[in-house]
């Protein structure tokens, strides 16, 4: 491990290192990728955590549907690997794949503002939250915004009429009110 990143990329947190597994300097992550297992396609990682950041690679990995177990290279001992807990998993935006049109990676999304259909600025995309129906946009009031009120809206085509990336602006189809 290195106490530096490679590179000054932009970066985009992918998952989290949040226990150890077993006793050969394992841990085990929080993939927020989709599928989950799609984290161990990255093999060079840069961890972050409250102003540190350390250069990782990635030997091998497992893991199922809730969590993966992994093995970085130089790390071998359970203590050591536990002192990685917390750690936030980074790789470079520009190694994720191409979407097609109307697809949107979740940071992409983040700080865009949300229109409503009267043209009332209902807050900015704070983060999204996956949930077993549906992803849901948690819009936070910002400035110019309609009233200091934080909404919960679906991410589904019924919500959501058009993204505008360059304007950095989502129009949905939502009550105000609601």
């Amino acid at each position: 491990m290195s106490a530096t990143p490679a590179s000054t990329d932009d970066l985009i947190v992918i998952g989290k290192i949040y226990s150890v597994h077993g006793v050969r300097g394992e841990v085990k992550v929080y993939s927020f990728t989709d599928p989950v297992a799609n984290l161990l396609q990255y093999k060079s990682w840069t961890l972050k955590r409250e102003g540190s950041v350390k250069q990782v690679e990635l030997v091998s990995g497992r893991g199922n549907d809730k969590f993966l177990v992994a093995k970085l290279k130089g790390l071998d001992d359970r203590e050591e690997a536990r002192l990685l807990a917390g750690y936030e998993i980074c790789v470079p935006r520009n190694l994720f794949p191409e979407l097609v049109d109307g697809e949107y990676y979740w940071y992409q999304l983040e700080g865009l503002k949300v229109i409503d259909q009267a043209g009332h600025l209902l807050g900015k995309i704070d983060h999204l939250l996956e949930t077993g129906a549906n992803d849901v946009m948690v819009v936070k009031p910002c400035t110019d915004s309609l009233d200091d009120r934080e909404r919960l809206l679906p991410y589904t085509e019924q919500c959501v009429l058009s993204i505008d990336l360059s304007a950095g602006e989502m129009r949905v189809d939502w009550d105000a009110d609601f």
